[in-house]
């Protein structure tokens, strides 16, 4: 079924992809969960879907696919399973079928249509031209009600801003059901509900995989099988789901929805707590929180009260209502119930000793946004080891899974694994950095040839069957199938270990001048990835007076646009931040030297990084590698894997924050990228940019910069 469905896209038989079928497949047949690091080329999409469609069909059963970005998510539902159907239905009993399903949020709701007006709940907080630009957004959003066959708001072109969809959408929460709603025969998220229950394989994301854990399989359809794609990404979005926020305007939401059932009294009292707890946010400093103050608990105690007594007036359903009035009680149940469950939140996570909490509180001031109290939980491992791994087989995979040469540290984090001392790891990051000497060359880990295995079973007895035991932690393999890539002869890892490490007033004259001598040996060609986005307009700003090259800067325009841009014009660089360390894909000649500014640590000021360090050190941890340590290397495997995207690709990743080659915790770091050869001698580097922009001079030819 592979050799076919490859031949038929074009491709040719590749050993890390045939490898990593056949454990998926193995791993589906004996309910095992598998963990796969398949590097970029390994074509690891067609080697789960594969085994995913065979095992659907046989068991008569759906396989639910869960991404983390639309990309991925359109590639699969646009190209891949597309053609893959039609590969497959011969040597099948009838052609696949698939679907896609996104969070009910996502489609137009054809009730709340009617309701979307200029004069939206939350307008007033919105001056003039936002107004304008609202109602001309939802006047767009009439006009594509009438032509749209799925509702999808991914079909509107130009989007949309969220506060104009949510004027024509309602959560799950706010649905009145199909069954009362006048519009429930023409329901664009019915639709797709309907038609993942009855397909092979249902694509979603790692939010709605989220939501559905939460509430109970709820939301997908039944299923006994999940394949997680970029599984990298699961915590995050996990956490993300299950963080709350707690706002003037969510408050003043809920009142106002409120207003319309119940005593103005009652709704009152709730406007007033909002305009109680804006006051408190206003002398409340900004990030974590380990104490409340008394003055803003009494604030956050009274809108829980006067939510709750919202929720009292507004009493039970008198049974069958007209649909207006059943959209109104849905809405107003659903804003009390969000405002009053995070105050109860907020509030309970202060319980507990400082180092017996599993949830942490922090204050955020963001330009242009209302200061938001937001809480959040530590770990996610609890919820995805009993909602996720405890009932059905779960395969995640990722081209960066491996972090410091090992699974365990993600695999802790998803609550798979025994924990590890952090002696052990230390001993490994230690030993890495002692390996190198401190020499010229940085040895980054050799890694399994592709089709190269690496197993281990973690957890669980030997006398049970299977990995879905009620108690203990779920068991499970892992696989590294390499990358078809040879690393070592296409790819150059240069630290700079000549330039002061970096500090926290932007970037030295000396990190500038580094940059701008490494695009003008790559003849531009440059994707510079920066640690802040005021580094990354720092560099921008400086070096387009300096260089010859047309330097494009996140921000600037969509971010689409602006690959679409740099993949284009050759001679083109672009600088930003964070989403492109993870979101550019541009094989070719385009793309020849990716510059890293600093070992992308979290912030020291980041409440849940923060916080979750501090859990780790209370007990008897080391924080700093368990949580900063481990977000750099996955950041930085992330990162300079936007370098090399086909087999002919070559170039430079050129890390100017010396510490990668000086520090301890090097070790660690570099041995979560692929095998790249390695160089601290920045003429080596620069050199090998001009050779590959065909700009060999007699000078470089001499070794000299």
């Amino acid at each position: 079924m592979l050799d076919a469905a490859v031949a038929a896209l074009g491709g040719s038989r590749r050993e890390g992809q045939s490898t990593m079928a056949e454990a998926v497949a193995r791993a589906v047949e004996e309910r095992e969960h598998l963990v796969v690091q398949a590097g970029t080329g390994t074509g690891k999409s067609l080697a789960y879907l594969v085994p995913a469609i065979r095992h659907a069909m046989a068991e008569e059963t759906t396989v639910v696919v869960s991404t983390a970005t639309i990309a991925l998510q359109n590639q699969l539902i646009d190209r891949d399973l597309p053609r893959l159907a039609k590969a497959l239905a011969s040597l099948l009993p009838r052609e696949p079928t698939f679907a896609v399903l996104k969070g009910r949020r996502n489609y137009l709701c054809r009730h709340r249509l009617q309701t979307a007006s200029e004069d939206a709940e939350d307008a007033e907080l919105f001056d003039p031209r936002q107004l304008s630009s609202l109602g001309r957004q939802v006047a767009r959003l009439h006009e594509w009600a009438e032509e749209t066959v799925t509702g999808d708001r991914d079909e509107v072109v130009p989007g949309v801003s969220d506060l104009a969809w949510r004027q024509v959408s309602v959560t799950a929460n706010e649905c009145v059901g199909a069954r009362v709603c006048p519009f429930g025969q023409e329901c664009f998220a019915e639709f797709a509900r309907e038609a993942a229950q009855a397909v092979d394989v249902v694509v979603t994301n790692h939010a709605m995989l989220a939501i559905d854990m939460s509430q109970g399989h709820h939301i997908l359809p039944e299923h006994d099988t999940i394949m997680i794609d970029e599984a990298h990404e699961l915590v995050d979005r996990a956490t993300s789901v299950a963080t709350g926020g707690l706002n003037e305007r969510v408050v003043n939401t809920a009142a106002k929805r409120a207003a319309r059932l119940v005593e103005p009294g009652v709704g009152e009292r709730l406007t007033e707590c909002a305009d109680g707890l804006a006051l408190m946010f206003g002398e409340t400093p900004e990030g974590r929180m380990d104490h409340i103050d008394d003055a803003l608990a009494n604030a956050v105690a009274a809108v829980r009260d006067a939510a709750s007594a919202c929720v009292t007036a507004i009493g039970p359903s008198p049974g069958e209502l007209d649909p207006e009035g059943a959209s109104d009680r849905r809405l107003a149940l659903a804003s009390l119930g969000e405002v009053h469950d995070t105050a109860v939140r907020i509030l309970e996570s202060f319980e507990p000793a400082l180092r017996d909490r599993t949830e942490v509180v922090w204050l955020t001031r963001t330009p242009g946004r209302q200061p938001t109290l937001n809480v959040a939980p530590l770990g996610v491992g609890g919820l995805l080891r009993e909602r996720l791994f405890g009932d059905r087989t779960v395969v995640l995979t990722s081209a960066t899974l491996t972090l410091g040469g090992s699974f365990t540290a993600l695999a802790r984090q998803w609550g798979l694994g025994r924990e590890v001392t952090e002696e052990a790891v230390e001993g490994r990051a230690a030993g890495a950095a002692e390996a190198d000497g401190g020499g010229d060359a940085v040895e980054p880990r050799k890694t399994p040839e592709p089709g190269g295995r690496r197993d281990g079973a973690v957890g669980g007895d030997d006398d049970e069957e299977g990995p879905h035991r009620a108690a203990g932690e779920p068991r499970w393999r892992a696989l590294d199938v390499g990358s078809p890539f040879d690393h070592a002869r296409r790819g150059i890892l240069y630290v700079a270990t000549h330039l002061p490490p970096p500090g926290r007033d932007g970037l030295a004259p000396a990190y500038l001048d580094e940059i701008g001598k490494l695009i003008e040996a790559a003849d531009g060609r440059t994707l510079s990835l920066f640690s802040s986005m005021r580094a990354a307009q720092q560099a921008t700003e400086e070096l387009r007076e300096r260089l010859d090259h047309t330097i494009l800067c996140q921000g600037e325009d969509s971010t689409g646009h602006l690959v679409r841009r740099f993949a284009e014009d050759e001679r083109s660089c672009l600088f930003g931040t964070l989403s492109l360390w993870q979101g550019v894909d541009v094989p070719g000649p385009s793309l020849s030297l990716v510059i890293v500014d600093r070992i992308p640590f979290p912030r020291p000021d980041d409440p849940l990084a923060s916080a979750r360090q501090r859990a780790v050190a209370a007990h008897g941890g080391n924080g700093f590698l368990s949580v900063a340590a481990t977000h750099a290397a996955l950041l930085l495997a992330q990162g300079t894997g936007r370098l090399l995207r086909s087999g002919d690709d070559r170039g430079v990743i050129a890390v100017l924050d010396p510490r990668l080659a000086t520090a301890r915790y090097g070790g660690f770091l570099r041995a979560s990228l692929p095998p790249y050869w390695g160089t601290t001698d920045p003429t080596v580097a620069r050199s090998a940019l001009r050779r590959l922009s065909g700009r060999t001079t007699s000078e470089s030819a001499a070794g000299r910069p």
